[in-house]
């Protein structure tokens, strides 16, 4: 720019592209933000940007016109810009940020091109000298402008900021009057005065118009708002919101969903604290807006609470008999679960339903934990939900979220009542054993109000903030271990434990139960598969080494699906399962049971464990070399396993006279226990008269009975404690082919519970005490 003490105008002609605007008018020294969509004005910032970034901006005489523009349509006076900043909208469209350079007059259109290009004197007006008058006329404007922006609220900082550091004539007047809310003419008009002063002085009166006008819209606003009673103001900020949610939209959609919900509130029976809290939350909902974030979680909170069914309960059949016929007819064998089920199914029908335990069913996977409790809801005729706690570690996913953020839901107790569609139905929490704890609270401290049938009644759960009472529901509970439960949990709980299937019970689920499921869920006629009854022998004992019958279904589901392939492919009317071509459909066996020793051996002894999968049995194996002492456990053992092996050698050194053993036995010779499938990992105190036995065997040289088998935990002072798992041990046992089982004297009761068919052919061996084993263990 020229000096401010020249006096001299400074007048260029030049060519740029001209876009035209509809009642926007561009000033020197001022930025503005401009959406460009015409073709023509699209192809003139692209050309500009590719030369320099310099463009004409001018403001359209007739804003109704948009195509067909010409010489006569637009002023002749415009303002030189550069383009600063460019956002390529949808549509083709520009967003383009322009600063005003210099003021300009269009001397001639510029032919032949694809949009306006224009001969252009660029003019800058006088400089002219700054006198008092001149400085006065300046300060009047900025503070003139400053009241303004008090008034105004559309004023940003930066432009207060421009006007009061302006020190021109010139920029003063330009930068009032683009920030002004007068007409598109009356700023060219101010645009196209060359006489900065005179520009100015008009500029002025203009905006002590607009501060008059600002002042007198504010009085009456006053007054108004003074006259308005409650009544009045509540109709008008009614009004004032239904004006500006319709411009928003969606007001349809607010109003049609209050409607429906007041609808279903009238038909359904909620308790008073609900209703008071469904009131406020409509009300809540009817003053927001459709487009803020709210009203998607005040939306998910009311139809929550619409949903739920606090006074709907389906009615509980009390037909014991028909209970009964249901349990038999889903389970086979489980004489003494179905009689307990049916004892608390009967007590429900006289005693209060605070009294009513909670059942907890404990046994290895796959043997009817979850279709024991289907079984039950069905008998009962309620509905029946499912809720895995495996891997919870949230207390929320319990109690539920606190409504503070988006995204918050009620607890898993309230969401499946939901799902249920009535507030008694029969809940199973299955896998409780398997509930984690971290940072986030204790899912298990949480199922303690969920049990307690003193507290339930009032559960509260942190989303929907008024209580629910949970009394009426059955719950069940479901785990594989009673280790991992946590006490105070246990202590609400009534154990009902679940032992393993022997291979006769296997067997007559497989034909009774199994096969006919998988024909129908294969779309299998019974005359189409065929399978011998010995063949699910064959199967219970090669492919399958389970507790349960889960791996055994599986296996079933193989012979359906190669049957229906074989059917379909080959034509074939009958496929049939015989021994000699199961491998075939089910590959090599897969298993192959630890069996009993051809001949007395010294060292080695049979112990009987419990697994997750059942019972089995471990050979356990005892080397004493010459050496210095040293004791070595071998395969995969746990700290309860090797500290029951540290308590078999210290029993023995204890006993060495009367076992006549070396005095310095522990010094001079090496030690060495070992227990085959070193892959596997074996923990527990049951194998501790096991390995007490092979290491006297081997330290004495005496062999002992490949027949016999035996479990019981092994104090220093050698008594022997008892054990559990008994039935899955002795299952165990009797599959190896033992015939002399060796138990604590304390697990004799637990015989009772073994079926004859089971014990038959077994000689029980009760002891109270090492001396007692050893005289039943040895050959001699």
């Amino acid at each position: 720019m020229a000096d401010k003490k020249n006096k001299k105008n400074k007048n260029t002609e030049l060519e740029l592209p001209m876009i035209a605007l509809k009642g926007v008018v561009v000033f020197p020294n001022t930025m503005v933000s401009i959406d460009v969509g015409r073709k023509v004005s699209v192809e003139a910032v692209e050309y500009a940007l590719k030369n320099g970034s310099k463009i004409f901006i001018v403001s359209q005489i007739n804003l109704m016109m948009d195509d067909g523009l010409t010489a006569d349509d637009v002023y002749q006076i415009g303002t030189i810009s550069e383009i600063l900043q460019v956002v390529r909208l949808p549509g083709n469209v520009l967003r383009i940020i322009v600063e005003g350079k210099t003021k300009a007059t269009v001397q001639s259109f510029i032919q032949g091109e694809a949009f306006f290009k224009v001969s252009l004197k660029e003019s800058e007006g006088v400089n002219q000298a700054i006198d008092l008058e001149t400085e006065s006329l300046i300060r009047v404007a900025q503070e003139s402008f400053e009241e303004f922006a008090r008034i105004s609220v559309k004023l940003t900082p930066d432009s207060i900021f421009s006007v009061i550091s302006a020190e021109t004539p010139k920029d003063v007047s330009y930068l009032i009057s683009s920030s002004l809310s007068v007409s598109y003419t009356e700023k060219q008009r101010l645009l196209a005065m060359d006489d900065d002063i005179e520009r100015l002085q008009e500029t002025v009166k203009l905006l002590l118009k607009e501060i008059d006008l600002l002042n007198i819209q504010k009085t009456i606003l006053e007054k108004v708002k003074d006259n308005i009673d409650k009544n009045q103001k509540d109709y008008y900020l009614k009004e004032q919101l239904k004006v500006i949610q319709e411009e928003l939209g969606d007001l349809d959609g607010i109003k049609n969903d209050i409607v429906e919900y007041r609808a279903k509130i009238e038909k359904a029976n909620f308790p008073t604290i609900v209703l008071e809290k469904l009131e406020k939350e409509l009300k809540r909902l009817a003053r927001m807006s459709p487009n803020a974030a709210e009203v998607g979680v005040t939306r998910d909170y009311i139809e929550c609470l619409l949903e739920l069914p606090f006074e709907k309960k389906d009615k509980e059949s009390k037909d014991l008999k028909k209970a009964e016929e249901i349990l038999n007819q889903d389970h086979y064998g489980l004489e003494k679960i179905k009689e307990r089920i049916i004892e608390f199914l009967a007590v429900r029908q006289t005693a209060e339903k605070s009294s009513s335990p909670v059942l907890c069913l404990v046994g290895p996977p796959g043997v009817g934990k979850t279709s024991i409790a289907k079984s039950i809801a069905k008998s009962l005729g309620r509905k029946y939900i499912r809720m895995s706690l495996g891997g919870v570690r949230d207390e929320a996913e319990i109690r539920g979220h606190r409504r503070t953020y988006v995204g918050s839901m009620p607890g898993r107790i309230i969401s499946s009542i939901r799902r249920a569609g009535t507030s008694n139905p029969l809940i199973l929490l299955d896998e409780v054993d398997k509930i984690g704890k971290d940072l986030r609270g204790d899912p298990a401290s949480a199922l303690l109000e969920v049990l307690d049938a003193e507290q339930n009644f009032n559960f509260r759960d942190h989303y929907l903030e008024v209580p629910f009472d949970i009394s009426d529901v059955i719950f069940i509970c479901t785990a594989n271990s009673l280790e991992t439960i946590p006490y105070a949990l246990k202590d609400r709980l009534e154990i009902i434990p679940l032992s393993s299937y022997t291979e006769v019970e296997k067997n007559h689920i497989a034909k009774n139960y199994l096969f006919k499921k998988q024909l129908s869920k294969h779309g299998l006629k019974k005359n189409q598969l065929k399978i011998y009854e010995n063949i699910f022998l064959d199967i219970i004992s090669s492919y399958t080494k389970e507790a349960g019958v889960r791996e055994l279904e599986r296996n079933i589901g193989v012979l359906c699906r190669k049957a229906v392939k074989n059917i379909v492919t080959e034509n074939k009317k009958t496929i049939t399962i015989t021994k000699e071509n199961v491998s075939d459909y089910l590959g090599t066996p897969k298993y192959k049971y630890d069996t009993v020793n051809e001949l007395a051996e010294v060292g080695v002894a049979k112990g009987l464990a419990w697994t997750s999968v059942g019972g089995d049995t471990l050979s356990i194996e005892v080397n004493v070399m010459k050496g210095t002492g040293k004791f070595e456990l071998t395969g995969n053992l746990g700290n309860v396993m090797k500290e029951s092996a540290h308590a078999a050698i210290s029993y023995t050194r204890s006993k060495y006279e009367q076992l006549n053993i070396n005095k310095n036995f522990y010094k001079e010779t090496d030690i060495h226990i070992h227990i085959p499938e070193g892959a596997v990992p074996k923990d527990g105190p049951s194998a501790g008269i096991t390995m007490a036995t092979a290491i006297i065997s081997a330290l004495t040289n005496s062999k002992i009975d490949n027949l016999v088998g035996m479990t019981g935990e092994i104090t220093i002072r050698g008594r022997v404690l008892p054990i559990g798992g008994l039935k899955e041990k002795v299952l165990a046992a009797k599959k190896a082919g033992l015939k002399k089982i060796i138990i604590p004297y304390e697990n004799e009761k637990d015989l009772a519970d073994i079926d004859s068919s089971v014990k038959q052919g077994l000689d029980f061996i009760t002891v109270k005490d090492m001396d007692e084993v050893l005289k039943n263990a040895f050959v001699d």
